[in-house]
Parts: C-alpha cells; structure tokens; sequence
C-alpha cells in the first residue's frame, strides 16, 4: 500500500511536466504547499450525481460549460448519452458527498484515432475560486497521457476566461475564432513516474470518499439517536405532567 509520504510526493509531481522550470533572479519567500485536493473517478451509478450537478448550473453556466443554453432535458440526455467504458469522468465531493465539481475527459470513437482527446470542465458557484477547475485539469492530463493521447484538445466559449486560462498556463496554444476558441496542448509520452501518480491520486481519492462516506453515516446515526432522546424525553415530560 502507498504511505501517505509517497501520496504527496506522486500528487504534487502530477502538473510538472506542464510547465518548464524558472530561476528566479531574486530570493524570495516561498510558497505554501499546494493542498491535495482528492478527485476520483466518476462511474455509471453516479449518474444521478451528475444530472444534479450539472441541473444545478445557472443558465449562463451552462451555457459556458455546453457552448448553448442547455435546457434541463438536453442536460439530461448528455447525462443519460455519457460512455463511462469509453470516456474517463472524474468528480470533486464535498463532505456530505455532493459532487461539486466534474471534468469529463472524451475520447474518439473506436473507429478513430485514438491519439487525441477533449477535456471539459463545471465547477458549482459555490466552490469556485479553489483551483478546482485547475486541479481537474492536471488530473484529466495525467490520464490522457498514459492513455497515449498526444494532443489534448479544449473546446470553450471565448468568454470563458476562467476554462481559456486554465489551458494558457499549462502551456496550451489558444486559436480564437469568433465568439469561440480552440486550444489544444500536446502531452508528452507516458512515462513510470505518470502511471504511478495516476494510481497514487487515485487510491488518495477513493480513500477519502470513504472516509467521508463513513463520516456521513456516522452523523445520520446521531441525528437519529438525537431524534429517539428527543422523542424519550419529551414522552418522560408529557407523563411527569
């Protein structure tokens, strides 16, 4: 099994092929850590899931995340049409297991070349400004990569300038074309140390869904032991009376 040690070290070497290395001409104080943030993988049963994430976005937001308005029953059949046996999904939960952000890494069909693949991304209104847009990224790469893709491709809305920079700073070049703009990053081949982040971001991430899948039961447990007291002693008040 992966020692938390090794965890941390696979997971904050997953975005460092994206970027080259910088000297910097003067000291300075250094960063804080980057906090690891668990993404796991989103499977069929899930679906449920998603349609309430993504039913949850504001009409504008779906309309950056989609490229249209979607209505609710276009969003769920992109729900119902999704091929997790194909495509890789990968979800950010909070604690009480609401899926609060999702990336959906597609690939081509069978019949086509597989070299190439297009990432998408929604995060809620309520937990942005985290990175988590950024994080998914980074994960989605690192699958694509020991996938064997060579060009990821990112399909956005030019006003969608949050989607547009997260390609620019991992060192996508960006082709705008009217109200719309295609970036695309070429990946480098998989290589160990890739495969083994991927496995090592993977077991952190299913870990902690268990831990807090526990931690929801466990609070269930008492609000439900809290309502029987509750109910006891209002029964010991009624017969005191």
């Amino acid at each position: 099994m992966l020692t938390a040690k090794a965890l941390l070290k696979a997971s904050l070497g997953v975005g460092s092929f994206l970027k080259a290395p910088m000297v910097e001409a003067q000291p300075r104080a250094a960063a804080p850590a980057p906090v690891m943030v668990p993404i796991r993988s989103i499977g069929p049963r899930e679906r449920d899931r998603i349609a309430q994430h993504l039913l949850a976005l504001s009409t504008h937001d779906r309309y950056l995340r989609f490229g249209y308005a979607a209505s609710d029953e276009q969003v769920q059949r992109y729900v119902d049409g999704l091929d997790f046996e194909r495509d890789e999904l990968f979800g950010i939960y909070n604690r009480r297991l609401d899926l609060i952000a999702m990336a959906h890494l597609a690939f081509p069909p069978a019949d086509q070349e597989q070299d190439c693949a297009e990432f998408g991304v929604s995060v809620a209104e309520h937990a942005r400004g985290r990175g988590y847009g950024a994080r998914l990224f980074e994960r989605a790469v690192v699958v694509a990569r020991n996938e064997g893709v060579g060009m990821l491709f990112i399909h956005a809305l030019s006003e969608n300038a949050a989607m547009l920079k997260i390609a620019r700073n991992a060192g996508a070049t960006v082709v705008r074309s009217g109200s719309e703009s295609e970036a695309h990053l070429e990946l480098p081949a998989a290589t160990f140390d890739s495969r083994m982040s991927e496995i090592a971001l993977q077991h952190y991430a299913q870990v902690d869904y268990q831990l807090k899948t526990r931690a929801k039961q466990f609070w269930a447990f008492l609000a439900e032991l809290q309502d029987i007291r509750s109910g006891v002693r209002a029964a010991r008040e009624r017969s005191a009376q």
